[in-house]
């Protein structure tokens, strides 16, 4: 049997190894998020039997998502190909008035009202296909619309039917809409920050990118005209029979509608919703089965390419919690705090919560730390709604940030974006996030 301690060196270093090979790019993740955990279950002693189900612990938990994740790319590339949001992003581009800032602090409401039902791929199925166009036209970077829409939905994972709050409320007792209401004051607070951080990516964009001088400075009509002929010109090339006729469009745009509106209100689970979405708008869209088969192929590579990293990801999740790795990071990062610290624990262990998030899983962050942080602070007078609020609203502004989530995955997908460019700008933005909401919540008594 393994010891703690060599599980702890073990996991750390796999996590290290495993992120250090991401954030270079020296390897497709695929390959680094499956051999490198497999060589560490290896040294515990697991044989192949034990390797197969921890995967198979690790699939349960992304299934849903990699079925979401394939048909929701397909879908809203039969929507790109046929130009359903043209006429919307040209509309939209042309609001802007040429000023990055409306664009960003837009993208923060968006992505705010999106996460209404707490779930990370919708969020980012619902604001990215629609709005990285407009970036891309105005020349604003797509990993700005990416951390704003990753902070905007991390602030709103604090509903109470989010995960995080969910979990705390099985350790702690109280009812999640407890712990909700007790954090609301610190979720408005957020809520305002989330805009500032956006204001602030605006005004920046605009210095960078040049497409936002004085109001009037830019010609949004050309800008509009032109993302216009580039997408007919991207289409041309495609080379399919569609059906024509305005009735299509509006078919279209009413399945959209509708299938955005079953995701919101939670009627079915994201991926049948997607599947039959798919299928309805082969048969709307496309007339022979060759034109259906051909868009299939166009969009299936991209879709089980990171259908693939994130089955890849139930491998490494699957193997560091199952060889019990994960447990043991988290009990040694407890461990080796001081004991003078004890009074304040809980607000440490927040001010370290985005980077936790990358070190741990969600599930060990909450059953594993936070009962350790719950003892350990109310032996020092704090209550357990106190020390579990910290943590929460420490460790949630990090949720879209560590490279081992699914719905992370599926945004950078969709954006066309890589991890490690993603993480070097939204890691110290969101920490420093985390940091000032934990400080600031901490002065006005909310986790006493």
């Amino acid at each position: 049997m393994t010891s703690p301690l060599a599980l702890t060196l073990l996991g750390l270093a796999i996590i290290v190894v495993t992120v250090g090979l991401l954030l270079k790019g020296k390897t497709h993740p695929i390959v680094a998020m499956t051999l490198i955990p497999i060589v560490g279950a290896v040294l515990t002693g697991a044989g192949v039997a034990e390797i197969s189900d921890y995967y198979l612990d690790g699939l349960d938990r992304v299934m849903n998502v990699v079925v979401m994740f394939i048909f929701a790319i397909i879908y809203f590339g039969i929507l790109s190909d046929v130009g359903l949001f043209e006429p919307v992003i040209t509309a939209l581009i042309r609001a802007t008035r040429g000023t990055p800032l409306l664009v960003t602090l837009g993208t923060a409401a968006i992505a705010i009202v999106a996460h209404l039902d707490g779930s990370g791929s919708t969020t980012f199925l619902l604001t990215i296909p629609a709005l990285l166009p407009l970036y891309e036209a105005m020349n604003i970077s797509r990993y700005v619309l990416l951390t704003i829409v990753a902070l905007s939905a991390s602030v709103m994972n604090m509903l109470p039917w989010g995960g995080p709050v969910g979990r705390a409320s099985s350790v702690i007792g109280p009812s999640p809409n407890e712990i909700w209401t007790h954090l609301l004051p610190v979720q408005g607070v957020a809520i305002v920050l989330v805009f500032i951080v956006a204001a602030i990516f605006g005004l920046v964009e605009s210095r960078r990118s040049g497409a936002g001088q004085a109001a009037g400075a830019v010609n949004v009509d050309a800008i509009a005209e032109d993302f216009a002929r580039t997408q007919q010109e991207e289409r041309s090339k495609l080379k399919f029979t569609q059906r024509t006729g305005a009735w299509v469009s509006w078919v279209n745009a009413l399945i959209t509608v509708a299938l955005i509106g079953v995701l919101v209100s939670g009627l079915a689970s994201p991926a049948p919703t997607f599947l039959v979405g798919t299928a309805l708008l082969l048969v709307i869209n496309f007339a022979s089965l060759e034109d259906q088969s051909d868009v299939l192929r166009r969009h299936a590579p991209t879709a089980l390419s990171m259908a693939g990293v994130i089955l890849a990801a139930a491998m490494f999740l699957g193997i560091l919690d199952g060889t019990g790795m994960l447990e043991q990071i988290a009990l040694s990062l407890i461990a080796v705090l001081p004991e003078a610290v004890g009074p304040y624990i809980h607000i440490i262990v927040g001010l370290l919560g985005v980077p936790l998030d990358l070190a741990t899983s969600t599930d060990a962050y909450y059953f594993s730390v936070l009962p350790i942080v719950q003892q350990t602070a109310e032996a020092f007078g704090v209550s357990g709604m106190g020390a579990a609020s910290a943590m929460i609203v420490g460790n949630v502004i990090g949720t879209f940030v560590s490279p081992f989530s699914p719905a992370l995955w599926l945004a950078l997908g969709l954006a066309r974006g890589e991890m490690g460019k993603y993480i070097r700008l939204a890691f110290p933005v969101c920490w420093a996030f985390s940091i000032a909401l934990v400080l600031g919540a901490w002065a006005f008594g909310i986790f006493a």
